[in-house]
């Protein structure tokens, strides 16, 4: 019994995820479906719906990493970025300097993993505010990925590398959905059923109170950073196969997209609270929602009004629910 109650407290009394803190999220994609499938008669169909698991795949795989990195407490500006280097890199090396892809594509994926160690190294060595460092290594990452190619981009990718994003095995699932699907598989099992999941929410709830539970505090976070950068490396590997080139300019916002689909699905930005199984709905929030405005023929401009005013409303629900 005292061995249940531990599992299922976690670290220093903080209690482990589960779906209720999600239930907010997903009755409002609910909703969001049903009143879509009335407002367009394209909506509710197996095609689009293909199509809206497509839109998210380069969202959906950067924000597994950003919710670990928020779960902490922290936050990563330089995803964005960080996405648009790996992606350079991965050009560079393959259309460039003929490196094959299957060690191109490691190489560009370790590149973006070093970043995340140079941001975590500065948060937890130098003291450096996370705001601070990821906002540095987001302008220094940015700048690299221009000096590759002096800022042009980079066309030529073997054919089955573009396939990847095209043929539907079975009619229904393309591979970079199929890694999307795979990284939040392994990101929920993870933060449920692994140590260092348990540790996120002990390192958000209270950072001293986990150092002095026996928990390696600067170690897990700058574990956290690379693993965030990885993913934000694979998420360029996704968008490069999607667009068959790659480009410095790449990724520009894509950190705000990240936050925004961690925040709508429940996850608190002070940390300690939430998981990835908010962001799931939270991902499919967004891309539903840009879905169903191109549908109704909704401006980009006012498609950025709408999408910043329903982070409001997100918000302002957690603060609401915390206060009761």
């Amino acid at each position: 019994m005292v061995a249940d109650v531990k599992e299922r407290q976690g670290f220093a009394g903080i209690t482990l995820p589960s779906l209720r803190g999600a239930t907010g999220p997903l009755i409002g994609l609910i909703v969001l479906c049903l009143f879509l499938t009335f407002a367009t008669d394209k909506f509710l169909s197996v095609r689009n719906f293909l199509n809206v698991l497509d839109q998210i795949t380069v969202l959906g795989v950067m924000a597994v990493g950003m919710t670990f990195v928020i779960l902490i407490g922290g936050i990563d500006l330089a995803v964005g970025s960080v996405m648009a280097l790996a992606m350079m890199v991965l050009g560079y090396l393959n259309v460039v300097a003929g490196v094959p892809m299957g060690i191109a594509i490691p190489l560009a994926l370790l590149v973006a993993s070093l970043n995340g160690l140079v941001a975590g190294l500065l948060i937890t060595r130098f003291n450096v505010p996370a705001f601070i460092a990821t906002l540095a290594m987001m302008s220094i990452t940015r700048g690299l990925a221009n000096m590759i190619t002096d800022g042009q981009q980079i066309i030529g990718f073997p054919a089955w590398f573009n396939m990847m994003a095209i043929v539907r095995f079975g009619g229904f699932v393309t591979l970079t959905v199929a890694v999307m699907i795979a990284v939040f598989i392994v990101g929920l099992l993870y933060q449920r059923y692994r140590h260092g999941g348990r540790v996120l929410y002990a390192i958000g709830g209270n950072a001293e109170v986990a150092r002095l539970a026996g928990i390696n505090v600067q170690r897990a976070t700058v574990l956290v950073y690379v693993v965030c950068s990885f993913l934000a490396g694979l998420s360029g590997m996704v968008l490069a196969a999607r667009l068959d080139s790659v480009q410095p300019s790449s990724g520009v916002s894509y950190e705000l997209d990240a936050i925004a689909a961690v925040v709508i699905g429940g996850t608190s930005l002070s940390g300690g609270t939430g998981g990835i199984g908010g962001t799931i709905i939270g991902v499919l929030i967004i891309g539903v929602l840009r879905n169903g405005l191109n549908l109704l023929s909704v401006s980009p401009f006012m498609q950025q009004v709408i999408i910043g005013a329903v982070i409001v409303l997100a918000v302002t629900a957690e603060t609401y629910r915390k206060r009761k």
